[in-house]
């Protein structure tokens, strides 16, 4: 594989369901036989935005593929639902075609081609969703998070249209922050949802997020994450303001490095 050994483990508890992980590193976990069974608690966020998007079957980009978790749980909530998964690991996909049955996917192209330049090649207003869940040995692929790639997704996106994304951050969020910083400086509607550890900068994990030019279903994506097995809280408008505090969008000028979690929790992202 490209970003290291790829494993497939058998879930005991289930008969047909299979974590896949790349050089160590947990990447996506894949039900065969209920393909809306999530198992990974960001995951799950992002399926929950799904959820309430605007009813009907969606346009879909997704940058990061691996098992292709939530495309398979697009197909399967919002039938006739056209989408199409950016990765630029081939020898994985591969692996994927053939051994997680990603060919039965109704309606789901993969192209092995590095996401931006695959945005890039998308005509305007074209996607409902655009979905950033690109990793590259636990660390967020490079150019995801500047301004000129999240405008190059707006351009994408339809006026109803939303981008989610996963992160990963850790004490004090410097990342998460820029990164918010980046969505407002495009879109006028940003929420983030993560754990409540994470989200006080206590331990390294997920945090999602979603951005939108139309306003987004804040107080029953709180109720709904509130209520979760893993409870995460949903955090948007003046709070997120002042989360966000000083910092600055990061653009394709400057080096900013996605931050890279520490060793004994590589195995939960």
């Amino acid at each position: 594989m490209r970003f290291g050994t790829a494993e497939l483990l058998r879930d005991d508890d289930r008969a047909n369901a299979w974590l896949l992980s790349v050089g160590g590193v947990a990447q996506s976990y894949v039900d065969l036989d209920d393909p809306t069974n999530l198992e990974f608690n960001y995951v799950r966020r992002l399926g929950d935005l799904v959820d309430f998007l605007p009813s009907g079957p969606l346009d879909a980009l997704h940058v990061g593929g691996a098992g292709c978790s939530l495309p398979r749980y697009v197909a399967a909530t919002r039938p006739g639902s056209r989408q199409l998964v950016f990765d630029a690991d081939e020898p994985l996909i591969e692996l994927v075609r053939e051994q997680l049955d990603l060919r039965s996917v109704p309606k789901l192209r993969v192209r092995i081609e590095d996401g931006r330049v695959g945005v890039r090649s998308r005509r305007d207003a074209s996607a409902d969703l655009v979905v950033l869940d690109a990793f590259e040995r636990a660390t967020l692929a490079s150019g995801l998070a500047t301004v000129e790639f999240v405008t190059d997704v707006a351009r994408v996106l339809r006026p109803s249209g939303a981008l989610l994304a996963n992160i990963t951050d850790g004490t004090g969020l410097p990342f998460a922050r820029r990164f918010l910083a980046t969505l407002a400086e495009v879109f006028p509607y940003v929420l983030l949802l993560a754990e409540p550890g994470v989200l006080r900068g206590r331990r390294f994990g997920n945090l999602v997020l979603a951005a939108s030019r139309t306003e987004l279903p804040t107080t029953e994506l709180a109720r709904r994450a509130a209520s979760s097995a893993y409870p995460a809280r949903c955090v948007h408008g003046a709070e997120l303001h002042k989360l966000r505090g000083k910092a600055e969008p990061m653009t394709d000028a400057e080096a900013v490095a996605a931050p890279s979690p520490p060793e004994d929790v590589l195995g939960l992202f």
